[in-house]
């Protein structure tokens, strides 16, 4: 086993696309933050990992604006450096909107150690595939393993042995999201409540949402809600789980028909934008966790479905009333493009936005 200080660049993956993606420190476990972190690798020969170019989603920028961004969050501007030193690689990347980013990775290394020294955010691994033979110091015998998860503070320090292949995904955010949580679900002081430092953890439904993060399509704007959704349910799942005082009752009445109103009126005139659980949860001065449960009461459907539909009724009232086309019909209701529209309605609906348009003009 020899130590190898040399920087190797990642095959086939842009520097400056994962630039945007801004999380990972080092890329195994737990990393993407300041410039502090460190990573030291003992690493033996290994066969390249092919790369799948990553996805970067909003905000949207170039580069260079990246680069030189000083509030981006997450460390952002160091990770062209950082992903350079690692082999690990990135195969899918997105914000969610809310402060929330999530990842998804593999590894594949006869072994190596790696150390994290205060990454400054939280993140939570949820391992997909392998991690047999991955360890953390100073917890010999315990190894990761699928559905097995870890709880990383900002504040952590820890250093890990990595042997062989390994599939995972990251949910990653700030200390804030804890601090509210604590204060708006749990009604503890925030100082009362930080996340526990949690190493290979077991919960059945917290690993299932994990993953079906990975199931939703990131560039998709609905797809983005419901997985800005799940990620606020896998946070309330962990904020609960590691809290030894239970919070009261959930409210169950559903929301007031002011703040329904105030919901319909916001939701319509953003139709064409992104919208995120964690706005809608502000406008109702609620948590996202009772938010969510009592949008449902009050609507019928949990957000994401309800939006989509909006979206849908929109794209009807136009199709049938303008002329405009179709890309201009996507973009008013917030799709990402024609093709992406079309695949949608005809999912909801059993017809193309063209055929349904000629059907209506001759009835």
């Amino acid at each position: 086993m020899t130590r190898t200080g040399r920087r190797r660049a990642l095959p086939s993956l842009d520097c400056a696309v994962p630039r945007a993606a801004g999380l990972v420190r080092n890329c195994c476990l737990y990393e993407m933050g300041r410039a502090g972190a460190r990573a030291r690798h003992y690493t033996a020969p290994m066969k390249p990992a092919r790369a799948t170019p990553p996805i970067l989603l909003t905000p949207p920028a170039t580069a260079a604006e990246l680069a030189n961004a000083a509030d981006l969050p997450f460390g952002m501007q160091s990770v062209c450096r950082t992903l350079a030193e690692t082999d690990a690689t990135l195969h899918r990347f997105a914000w969610l909107g809310d402060h929330l980013a999530v990842a998804e990775w593999t590894r594949d290394t006869e072994i190596a150690e790696t150390a994290y020294d205060q990454p400054g955010h939280h993140t939570l691994s949820c391992y997909l595939a392998g991690g047999y033979r991955t360890e953390r110091h100073k917890l010999p015998g315990r190894y990761g393993a699928p559905s097995r998860l870890c709880a990383l503070p900002g504040d952590h320090e820890s250093r890990w042995w990595v042997r062989g292949k390994m599939h995972f995904m990251h949910l990653y955010f700030l200390p804030e999201h804890f601090s509210r949580r604590a204060v708006r679900e749990l009604d503890r002081e925030p100082r009362e409540l930080g996340l526990a430092d949690r190493t290979y953890f077991e919960d059945p439904r917290m690993a299932e949402l994990c993953r079906s993060l990975l199931l939703e399509s990131w560039d998709d704007v609905d797809g983005r809600l419901r997985a800005n959704e799940t990620a606020h349910d896998v946070l309330s799942l962990l904020m609960r789980d590691q809290s030894a005082v239970r919070a009261g009752m959930p409210r169950t009445g559903g929301l007031s028909p002011a703040v329904r109103r105030r919901l319909r009126d916001y939701i319509e005139a953003r139709l064409a934008q992104p919208i995120t659980l964690g706005e809608l949860a502000d406008l109702a001065a609620l948590s996202e966790y009772h938010f969510s449960r009592m949008f449902r009461v009050s609507f019928g459907s949990p957000p994401h479905a309800w939006i989509a539909e909006q979206r849908l009724a929109r794209a009807r009232s136009l199709l049938r009333g303008t002329a405009l086309p179709l890309a201009q019909v996507a973009a008013q209701c917030g799709y990402a493009n024609a093709a992406h529209f079309s695949h949608r309605f005809r999912d909801a609906h059993g017809v193309a936005p063209t055929a349904f348009r000629q059907a209506m003009r001759r009835a």
